[in-house]
């Protein structure tokens, strides 16, 4: 998107917009809506394989974002995957064009040529308009930000970056496995050739405060992002995270409180940044708590309403102290 001029206002608040929305987006790009179709290629983690570590992120049930747990289906190849996601969200949603997401794990921790190979066959759908890559700052070579650089002059990809926090210290205690240096590299790198970036945050971490979330907008307004991904902490089954909330010692904000962090971040957030995700969520059986994100639909109802009662809208303390 084109920079805004001094006072100019962009066209999702033109059209009565709080923030600048995902579909909103989508059909202003594309001129129709798409849809996501989560792929598994098989990759695994840096943080599991004992190249990092092995325990992986504090947070992190990876089956709870594999499709064939998603959908109970079980569909080994990226054409079954492919197939099977399009002919639901078609039916469901009576949508025509999509989008490859490749979600779970770390999707460029393989060689550059296996790399090439899982996103071609993907893109090479005949319903598929675009890629999206969703990976960890520190698995993103020069090789394969020069993959993804290519491929995005012919079609539309978005790399997707865990930053999570820009606070080194919540990084370690979730044993994230990588720094906030590694984040502002991997974007510097990849703004360098072009392409869309989206960061992934989490706003609750354990020992962060609001003024570390305001702060962490603060810091990736400066980035230029075409994108940014808000999740709140939700706790998985057979984590480390679920061990630290039985025993006490992790606080899950009500809805109330989460909506208003979010609208703060929201508020320092660009208007030229679209809002990819107001929260997180996960298939039910793996959710422990809390109950309230399961029901995205309410987290945005809720996030409107309270921009609403401020009278703001995303952008409005950019810049601001």
């Amino acid at each position: 998107m084109a920079p805004l001029s001094r006072g100019e206002l962009p066209n999702w608040q033109k059209n009565g917009l709080r923030y600048y929305r995902l579909n909103y987006f989508f059909q202003e790009f594309f001129g129709h809506r798409v849809w996501k179709v989560t792929l598994d290629a098989g990759f695994h983690c840096p943080n599991r394989d004992g190249t990092i570590g092995t325990g992986g992120c504090a947070f992190c049930n990876m089956e709870s974002f594999s499709p064939n747990k998603t959908w109970n289906v079980r569909l080994d190849s990226l054409r079954e995957q492919l197939d099977y996601g399009i002919e639901v969200l078609s039916r469901t949603y009576t949508a025509r064009k999509f989008l490859a997401y490749f979600q779970p794990a770390t999707n460029t921790y393989a060689p550059v040529e296996e790399l090439r190979r899982f996103y071609t066959e993907a893109l090479d759908h005949p319903q598929i308009c675009g890629l999206i890559v969703g990976t960890r700052p520190d698995c993103v070579g020069d090789d394969v930000l020069d993959l993804l650089a290519e491929l995005a002059e012919k079609t539309w990809v978005s790399l997707e970056l865990g930053v999570q926090s820009i606070f080194d210290r919540s990084l370690e205690r979730i044993h994230r496995g990588h720094t906030y240096a590694d984040s502002e590299d991997a974007f510097r790198r990849a703004k360098q050739r072009g392409l869309n970036l989206c960061a992934h945050v989490v706003l609750g971490l354990p020992g962060e405060t609001p003024d570390d979330f305001n702060a962490t907008a603060e810091t990736l307004a400066k980035w230029d992002l075409q994108a940014v991904k808000i999740h709140n902490l939700y706790v998985p089954h057979n984590t480390e995270l679920a061990g630290w909330y039985r025993e006490g010692s992790v606080y899950l904000p009500t809805l109330d409180e989460y909506v208003g962090w979010v609208c703060d971040f929201l508020e320092r957030t660009p208007k030229t940044c679209v809002i990819d995700r107001l929260s997180g969520n996960l298939p039910v059986q793996y959710l422990i708590a809390p109950e309230w994100c399961l029901n995205r639909d309410l987290v945005h109802r809720c996030v409107v309403a309270e921009l609403e009662r401020r009278g703001t809208v995303q952008g409005e303390r950019v810049g601001q102290p």
